[in-house]
């Protein structure tokens, strides 16, 4: 069944999984803070991202590079003069919104992009007398450019001279450093450089819960290529989307589309776009996205720097420019979408339902719950839990509340496994095995739990 934005929202505050940010002074406006299973999650997700786009490609490599970069850097990308969206103001209620996301929301297929000139954006706003949805008048300001780049200072002055901004993607840190890591591991092409950290955006509209905010945390990969393969390694990627989200995350098929960018609506680096997306409980909107940026960055960087950002092919000697194929998706998008995707409360016998988060073993925030029958088995059942986390397995304990409210709670929070240990496992040397989605229980040898979890 789906469930409203604020049905989830509850949910993953009232389990630990993100809260609203400075809460108890009134919060901050589309901030959010995760809680003990919102990092254990979020970790697995980039680990398993990781592992499928990095790990498992012998073509990749990583990087961590700085969120805070020499400003030449925007100024090549294009960031400084070009990262901007439209802002409209209601002069009757004086709310702000992008005049892009208006039409979209209140005029049916409408044919507009982030090339759009502003004063196509005006007129299609006058001919369909477009509302605020605020106030309802209609009563607009010119539409002009607000840049999206949060602005701070470097040094002990704050005036213009010591400006520098937080990067409002990751992708630059990656083209800069194209040649020191081409050269320091002497990569051929084809070959990828993965990433995953914080990016800032001073959004207009921030909203919908997760899905957009000011900071959030993107997992990239830039795939330096010849031109001439650049058109396979976008369908390779494509199909690596495309398995990772239908066959590793499992989301539901009827929840994913994906959406092919018309040549009106490509951005200005890009030769091919397509947005893979999810139907959110706001509605369809990007979770993920895989572009054919052709040379426009490295170009970019070498017109600005001078520096010979080029590759030189040894089978022939030739100089090339790569293309790049970048895919990207937001971590915390990915999580709101596996989220609403995998919750679910579920209806049993005798009028009695249970909430449950069907997380794959490896997204889990906890692999297993430990839980003794009674408060006089503590000892001994935290010995299973030692075992357990020992062995890197995670493993949560819980001796509160009843057997059954226990097993509830871990369903909830998405645990695969439940191990119970009672009287009989003192002498026996046995301990019962609870599976989550179908709560079939099983008892095996406390020797063979170890055996039993590395198998998972």
């Amino acid at each position: 069944m789906p469930f409203k934005q604020e049905e989830i929202v509850n949910y993953l505050k009232r389990y630990g999984f993100i809260f609203a940010n400075s809460e108890i002074y009134g919060g901050l406006a589309n901030a959010w803070d995760y809680g003990p299973l919102g990092i254990l999650l979020k970790r697995n997700i980039k680990s398993l991202w990781w592992k499928e786009f990095v790990t498992k490609n012998p073509e990749a490599v990583g990087l961590d590079s700085s969120i805070l970069n020499n400003n030449a850097v925007w100024k090549a990308s294009g960031h400084l003069s070009n990262f901007s969206d439209p802002l409209i103001d209601c002069k009757h209620c004086h709310n702000r919104f992008r005049a892009d996301k208006l039409i979209e929301e209140q005029v049916k297929n409408a044919s507009i992009s982030e090339n759009t000139p502003f004063n196509e954006l005006e007129r299609i706003i006058k001919e369909h007398n477009i509302k605020c949805p605020v106030c309802g008048n209609v009563d607009w300001t010119s539409i002009r450019k607000f840049n999206l780049m949060f602005k701070t200072h470097q040094g002990v002055l704050e005036d213009d001279s010591n400006v520098i901004y937080l990067r409002p993607e990751t992708a630059q840190g990656i083209f800069i450093n194209f040649l020191n890591i081409q050269r320091s591991l002497r990569l051929k092409l084809p070959f990828a450089v993965g990433q995953i950290g914080k990016s800032f955006r001073n959004e207009i509209t921030p909203g919908n819960f997760i899905f957009r905010t000011r900071e959030f945390e993107q997992m990239e990969l830039e795939y330096f290529v010849n031109p001439k393969d650049a058109d396979k390694v976008f369908e390779d990627e494509l199909t690596k989307i495309k398995s990772f989200l239908l066959d590793t995350i499992t989301l539901n098929k009827k929840n994913v589309n994906f959406k092919e960018h018309s040549k009106k609506e490509l951005s200005h680096y890009s030769k091919r776009t397509i947005d893979i997306q999810y139907n959110f409980p706001h509605g369809w909107s990007e979770l993920w996205g895989i572009a054919n940026r052709t040379d426009f960055d490295l170009q970019s960087h070498i017109k600005q720097s001078k520096a010979n950002l080029w590759y030189l092919d040894p089978t022939n000697n030739e100089k090339i420019v790569p293309y790049v194929i970048e895919p990207s998706v937001g971590v915390e998008r990915l999580l709101y979408a596996i989220v609403n995707d995998k919750y679910e409360i579920e209806k049993l016998k005798d009028n009695d339902s249970r909430e449950v988060l069907h997380l794959s073993y490896e997204l889990a925030p906890y692999k297993v719950g430990v839980l003794p029958l009674t408060n006089k088995l503590n000892k001994q059942s935290k010995k299973i839990f030692n075992l357990l986390v020992n062995e890197g397995i995670e493993a949560t304990y819980d001796a509160s509340g009843s057997i059954g409210k226990r097993y509830r709670r871990q369903d909830a929070i998405g645990t695969p496994y439940c191990i119970t240990y009672d009287f009989d496992s003192i002498d026996k040397k046995t301990i019962t095995i609870r599976e989550r989605d179908s709560m079939k229980q099983k008892r095996i040898k406390i020797d063979k739990l170890i055996e039993f979890f590395n198998k998972k």
